[in-house]
This record gives C-alpha cells, structure tokens and sequence, in this order.
C-alpha cells in the first residue's frame, strides 16, 4: 500500500470516528473541508448544506478565501453549487479566466480570492441531495477522473454520516438541528474575530488556535468558542 493510499484509509477511518453520539456536523464538516484539499490537493474547499425549504447554507470552509467565495454562491444565488445540489451531478468549470456566463458574480469573486477553477460535488444517497462541496483550485486546469471520483466518495460518505445522524431525531427537530449548527458556526467566527485581534493572528491560524484548544482539552468546539466569546476564556492563560 502506498503511503497515498495509506492516508486515504486514514481520513475515511477518521471521518467514521466522529460519527458518535455527540456527533458534531460543524466539526464534522470543518474537518471534511480540510481533508479534501489535503487529499485532492486544492487550494480551497467550501461545504454547503441546505436547510428544510431546500436552500443552501455555508457551513464549512477550509480559509477565508474560499469562506468568502461560497458566501457568494449563497448570497447571489449562483454558482457551480446550486446547480450541483439542483441536478445531482458533478459540476466542473476548468477555467475561469475567461469568466463564465452562468455565474457572472461568482466567477468575480473567485478570480479575485486567487481561484482559477472550480469542482462542485454533489451530496448525495442515491435520490436525496442534502448539499455540495466545492473544490476551488489556483490553477486552470481540470481535476482529473481519479480525483474527483475520490472526492465525490468523500462527499457520499458526509452524506451517509449525515443522514444517518437525522435518522436518530425526529422529524419536527431537523430545523432546530440546522439552525443550531447556523448559531455554532456564528459563535466560532465570533470568537475567530476575537482571537484574530487579540493574539494578532490571521483568520485561520485564529481558527486553528481554537480547535487545537478544543481537541487538547476534550471539548466541544462551539462550547470552547461561547465561553471566548463571553468572556469566560482567554485560551492565553491555557498550558
């Protein structure tokens, strides 16, 4: 076995360890984001799900740049994610230099975070599609079939976690389940902004301050970016 192939077994294992009882999606997807552009060698990757009434939320992004890029897609509505998540299928655009006329707005936004080409993967079990990843590269050049048939296993098996996960709560609780991982995601990039200013750091060295604290310490990272936020926690003080 390569050592390729030997990390590849590693991030699926890792990916099944998180599937427990407290199973958070937030750091589910976090980690997910980061896993890809290791694996797929991208430089960014942005997950997002949708809500009950079939409208795509950002939950996870690997930096700033790509936070930024997704934010688009969501905000105007376009991009290579709505359509994955409306058709099913696998979405790719080679070459956004030369802009491209179904999405105006995000193909701007891409080319100024320093992206030349896109892949959206759709989430997926069979007919049910709960969401999409999108792999964002600096260079203009397509992914190749290996790459994206391992992304796309990567994306089935978020979905099979996922779903999995929605099965164990009622029906009446899955849109209090999104709008807590919504509020999770607010209370991190506050405490992402807090860290940011008072350690001097850059946004995701910021972010990778906290859950380097929240693993270390055996705790959730939406609980560890609460008390930052309320004053509770100056990680500072922490060994």
């Amino acid at each position: 076995m390569s050592a390729s192939d030997r990390r590849v077994r590693e991030v699926f294992i890792e990916l099944a360890d998180t599937l427990v009882d407290d199973f958070d999606v937030i750091e589910f997807l976090d980690r997910l984001a980061v896993r890809c552009t290791e694996l797929l060698e991208v430089t960014g990757c942005g997950i997002l799900l949708a809500d009950p009434q079939g409208n795509l939320n950002l939950i996870a992004a690997s930096t700033a740049e790509a936070r930024l890029v997704e934010l688009t897609q969501v905000q105007k509505s376009e991009g290579p994610c709505l359509e994955a998540f409306r058709t099913g299928r696998p979405v790719q655009r080679a070459d956004l230099s030369d802009g491209d006329p179904r999405w105006p707005l995000f193909t701007a936004a891409a080319r100024e975070a320093g992206f030349l080409s896109v892949q959206a993967l759709p989430m997926r079990l069979r007919d049910v599609v709960i969401g999409a990843v999108n792999l964002l590269s600096d260079r203009a050049e397509p992914l190749d079939v290996d790459t994206i048939a391992l992304g796309q296993a990567l994306a089935d098996a978020a979905t099979v976690g996922i779903l999995n996960q929605r099965a164990l709560v009622r029906q009446e609780e899955l849109s209090q389940q999104l709008q807590a991982a919504l509020n999770s995601r607010i209370l991190i990039e506050q405490a992402k902004g807090y860290l940011t200013h008072s350690l001097g750091l850059d946004v995701d060295d910021a972010f990778t301050e906290l859950r380097t604290y929240s693993r270390s310490n055996h705790r959730r990272m939406t609980d560890v970016a609460n008390d930052i936020v309320q004053g509770r926690l100056d990680i500072r003080d922490a060994p």
